[in-house]
């Protein structure tokens, strides 16, 4: 198939629906809206008349997303930042009841309101739950719009195989950019749910009832089978790097560069790059280790204040075997320049930079 030259926001919506999304509820938000806007007008023409609603408020959206999905809808929402923390009490009830849904977040930077800019601030947010309570979304990193539209095309099988939430982890800059992108075909699910609410009084939601053991042993087997089969990562030269950035969606774009040139200047230095943050890709660095234990630090590379992912890149480096140091690059909003990080890299391995862990 042809290329289509398309913006992020854009193109992630049309995969969503080529991949069987057929409810979406949500709100305006900047810079996640041009989703909103292109469903409100695409999902009608598909013939799913009353299946788009743009909502009073991300809660209501949230809740909106809840009851769809109960009844076997493909649902979606999508939002930015402060608006995702609005859903989150119900994204929390949506993993107590193990309700399968996808939820596209285009970051923007910031605590509070934050700003318009691009960055990467809700990565403890979302990858460490998301909400009150105890639970996981699968979140995918895609660096680039076609991964992006893989990731989402993808996200309902794995969403209804292990009956979690999906989290689509965009970024201002990506959502509005524009790539060449492949859009695959439409597809629909293959067989019937045996759970989900059909109004025929025999079929129902199946989990757990109550509290305790049962529920508990549930979660924990399905938490531990996701960790296990949902590992995802992509390694850049790093079969003989002695530094090894980590990075994940466009700050990896701008790392692959700096490997590039750093490479240039005789450097032994590689990329680890997470395709899905949680379940983090412990597996990578372990595979790395078996490839490569000559690496003497890694370093965090993220667009964000303090620096989130950090605190996973070294406890997957010691679970690895790694006995080295962590640092971390937190170059606060916008995608950094190559420049910027190559100093930061520069700074780091000639001792100017105190090590994170």
């Amino acid at each position: 198939m042809a290329k289509e030259l398309m913006k992020g926001n854009v193109a992630v919506a049309e995969a969503a629906l080529r991949g069987g999304c057929d409810f979406f509820a949500g709100y305006p938000i900047t810079p996640s809206t041009e989703t909103l806007e292109y469903l409100s007008s695409r999902i009608p023409a598909l013939g799913m008349e009353r299946r788009f609603v743009q909502a009073e408020n991300e809660m209501a959206a949230m809740n909106m997303i809840m009851g769809a999905a109960s009844a076997g809808a493909r649902a979606m929402t999508a939002s930015s930042g402060p608006g995702i923390s609005l859903k989150a009490e119900g994204m929390s009830y949506a993993a107590r009841y193990s309700i399968p849904y996808v939820v596209l977040n285009v970051q923007r930077w910031g605590t509070g309101l934050g700003s318009l800019e691009s960055g990467q601030a809700d990565y403890n947010r979302d990858c460490k739950g998301g909400g009150h309570g105890d639970y996981h979304n699968i979140v995918y990193a895609p660096y680039n719009i076609q991964e992006m539209v893989d990731d989402i095309y993808n996200a309902w099988e794995v969403a209804e195989k292990y009956r979690i939430g999906v989290t689509i982890f965009s970024e201002a800059v990506l959502g509005q950019m524009m790539e060449g992108v492949v859009m695959p075909p439409f597809k629909k699910r293959e067989g019937e749910l045996d759970w989900g609410l059909d109004g025929t009084g025999t079929k129902g939601m199946k989990y757990p009832q109550g509290a305790g053991k049962a529920v508990l042993d549930y979660e924990r087997s399905k938490y531990a089978a996701v960790t296990e089969e949902m590992q995802s990562w992509e390694c850049y030269e790093t079969d003989d790097a002695e530094n090894v950035l980590v990075a994940f969606g466009l700050p990896a774009r701008v790392c692959m560069d700096v490997v590039k040139k750093l490479r240039g200047e005789g450097e032994k230095v590689g990329l680890l790059r997470p395709r899905v943050l949680w379940p983090f890709p412990w597996k990578g660095f372990e595979e790395l280790r078996a490839a490569n234990p000559n690496v003497k630090r890694f370093i965090s590379v993220e667009t964000n204040d303090l620096g989130q992912m950090v605190d996973d890149v070294a406890l997957a480096a010691k679970k690895a075997g790694y006995n080295v140091p962590t640092y971390c690059y937190a170059h606060s909003c916008g995608v950094p320049g190559v420049k910027k990080v190559t100093a930061a890299y520069k700074a780091i391995v000639n001792g100017d930079v105190k090590e994170r862990y």
